[in-house]
C-alpha cells in the first residue's frame, strides 16, 4: 500500500481481516448467496457487535463512534477483499451518510441509531429506469395526504433492497425533489433483479401509496444527496482497490506454481508484464481512493473531483486485474468452483454503480472547463 495508515487504522484492519478469514471464506460466501435475501446475517452482527463497524464515522450524538472517513475506507477496502456479502455499503454508507448529510437533526436521532446498532438494515433508492444517479427529474411522486406523505414510484438498481427495511427515497414532491424515509410494509415492495455480481445483490422498489416521512428540506435533495453520493463513490473505489489487491494476489500465487514447459508460468516474460502493469495501477489506484477518504476529513474541496478521480481509476484497475486474472488462469478461473470469477463479475458491476468511469472522467472535463471558464473571467474582469 502507498497510503500510511495511524496505528488505530492498522489495528482495525487487522481485527477485520482476522474475523473475515475466519467467517467469511468464500466457500461461505457461496453458500450465503444462494439464500433469498443473500447476505449473511451472523457475520453481520459480528461486525456489528465486535468491531461496531456501522458506527464508524457517525457522531456520538447519534450512537456512533466517531472517527473519520478513513476508517470508513479501510472497513470497505477490507470487504471488497473477501468480497464479503454483508449490507455495509447499503446501510452505513448509502442510508446514513444521506442522512447526516441533510443535517435534519430529528431525523437523525430517528432513524440513524438503530442503523447503527444493526437491528435496521437500510438503504438508498435513487435510480429510476434510464436516469443517472442523482436528484434529476424522479418519476416516483410524492403527495401530502393529511399529515403524512404517500409515495408511488418504481426504484431500479436498489442495493440489498431485499435485506432492507429502512429506504431513503428520493421522490418529485410539489415543491421539488424531496428525500423521503419509508419503512419495509403496506405499499412498498421490493422485488429481486437478475444481477451479474451475486455477492452484492440488487432490486426493485416498487411503492403504492407508501407511507413516508420527509428528510431535511422539501424539495432540496439535490445538496445533501449529491454529498452523499460522493462521500459513497469515494467509499466503492476504496472497496475496488481492495478486491482488487486480492485477486492479484491469488493470480500471482498462481503464477509462481502453474507450470509449463518445466517453469512456473511467472517465469515468462508476457506473464511478468501483466502482473506488473497490475500491480502498478492498483497501486496508483489505491493512492487516489484513500487520498479522496484523506479529502473527506481534512480538505472537502474539490471533492466530487477527488471521488470521480477515484472510481474512474479504480474501477478500471479492477475489472483489468480480474480479466487478468481469468486470462493467467485460463479456463478454470471461469469454473464455478473457482475464485476468479467471482471478483470478475463484483469488479463488472462496481464499475457501474455509482457511475461508470466513462460518467466519471466527463465530470472531472466539465469541472476543469468550469474552472477554466471562472479563471478567464476573473482575469478580463
Amino acid at each position: 500500500m502507498t497510503f500510511v495508515l495511524s496505528e488505530e487504522q492498522a489495528a482495525l484492519r487487522e481485527s477485520l481481516r482476522d474475523i473475515l478469514s475466519r467467517h467469511a471464506p468464500l466457500s461461505r460466501v457461496r453458500a450465503v448467496i444462494a439464500e433469498p435475501h443473500g447476505y449473511d446475517e451472523p457475520l453481520w452482527r459480528r461486525l456489528v457487535e465486535e468491531i461496531g463497524v456501522c458506527g464508524i464515522g457517525v457522531p456520538e450524538e447519534y450512537g456512533g463512534a466517531g472517527e473519520g472517513f478513513c476508517e470508513l475506507a479501510v472497513v470497505m477496502g477490507e470487504l471488497g477483499r473477501s468480497l464479503t456479502p454483508v449490507p455495509f455499503l447499503s446501510s452505513s454508507i448509502l442510508a446514513i451518510r444521506t442522512l447526516l448529510a441533510t443535517r435534519d437533526a430529528a431525523a437523525c436521532e430517528r432513524w440513524v441509531p438503530p442503523l447503527v446498532t444493526g437491528d435496521v438494515v437500510g438503504t438508498l433508492a435513487v435510480l429510476e429506469q434510464g436516469q443517472t444517479w442523482g436528484a434529476h427529474d424522479p418519476k416516483t411522486v410524492a403527495v401530502r395526504a393529511g399529515k403524512q406523505w404517500r409515495l408511488d414510484g418504481v426504484k431500479s438498481y436498489v442495493t440489498d433492497a431485499l435485506a432492507a427495511e429502512f429506504f431513503v427515497v428520493l421522490a418529485e414532491a410539489p415543491d421539488g425533489p424531496t428525500l423521503f424515509a419509508v419503512r419495509r410494509g403496506e405499499g412498498v415492495d421490493p422485488e429481486p433483479l437478475q444481477s451479474i455480481d451475486p455477492t452484492r445483490p440488487q432490486g426493485r422498489l416498487v411503492l403504492r401509496q407508501a407511507a413516508a416521512e420527509v428528510i431535511g428540506t422539501v424539495g432540496a435533495a439535490g445538496e445533501a444527496l449529491g454529498d452523499s453520493l460522493v462521500e459513497a463513490t469515494i467509499a466503492l473505489a476504496c472497496e475496488q482497490t481492495g478486491a482488487a489487491e486480492r485477486c492479484l494476489e491469488f493470480t500471482v500465487d498462481y503464477a509462481k506454481t502453474r507450470t509449463q514447459f518445466g517453469q512456473p508460468i511467472g517465469s515468462f516474460q508476457s506473464i511478468k508484464h501483466i502482473l506488473a502493469d497490475r500491480f502498478l495501477a492498483n497501486t496508483t489506484a489505491t493512492a487516489i481512493a484513500y487520498g479522496g477518504a484523506w479529502a473527506v476529513d481534512h480538505d472537502p474541496t474539490h471533492l466530487g473531483r477527488h471521488a470521480s478521480l477515484a472510481k474512474a481509476y479504480a474501477s478500471q484497475a479492477f475489472v483489468e486485474t480480474a480479466k487478468a486474472s481469468i486470462q493467467i488462469h485460463g479456463g478454470i478461473g471461469y469454473t464455478w468452483e473457482h475464485d476468479a470469477h467471482l471478483y470478475l463479475k463484483r469488479a463488472l458491476s462496481t464499475n457501474e454503480l455509482l457511475g461508470a468511469p466513462r460518467h466519471h472522467r466527463a465530470l472531472i472535463s466539465a469541472s476543469l472547463l468550469d474552472q477554466s471558464s471562472e479563471v478567464t473571467c476573473s482575469a478580463t474582469a
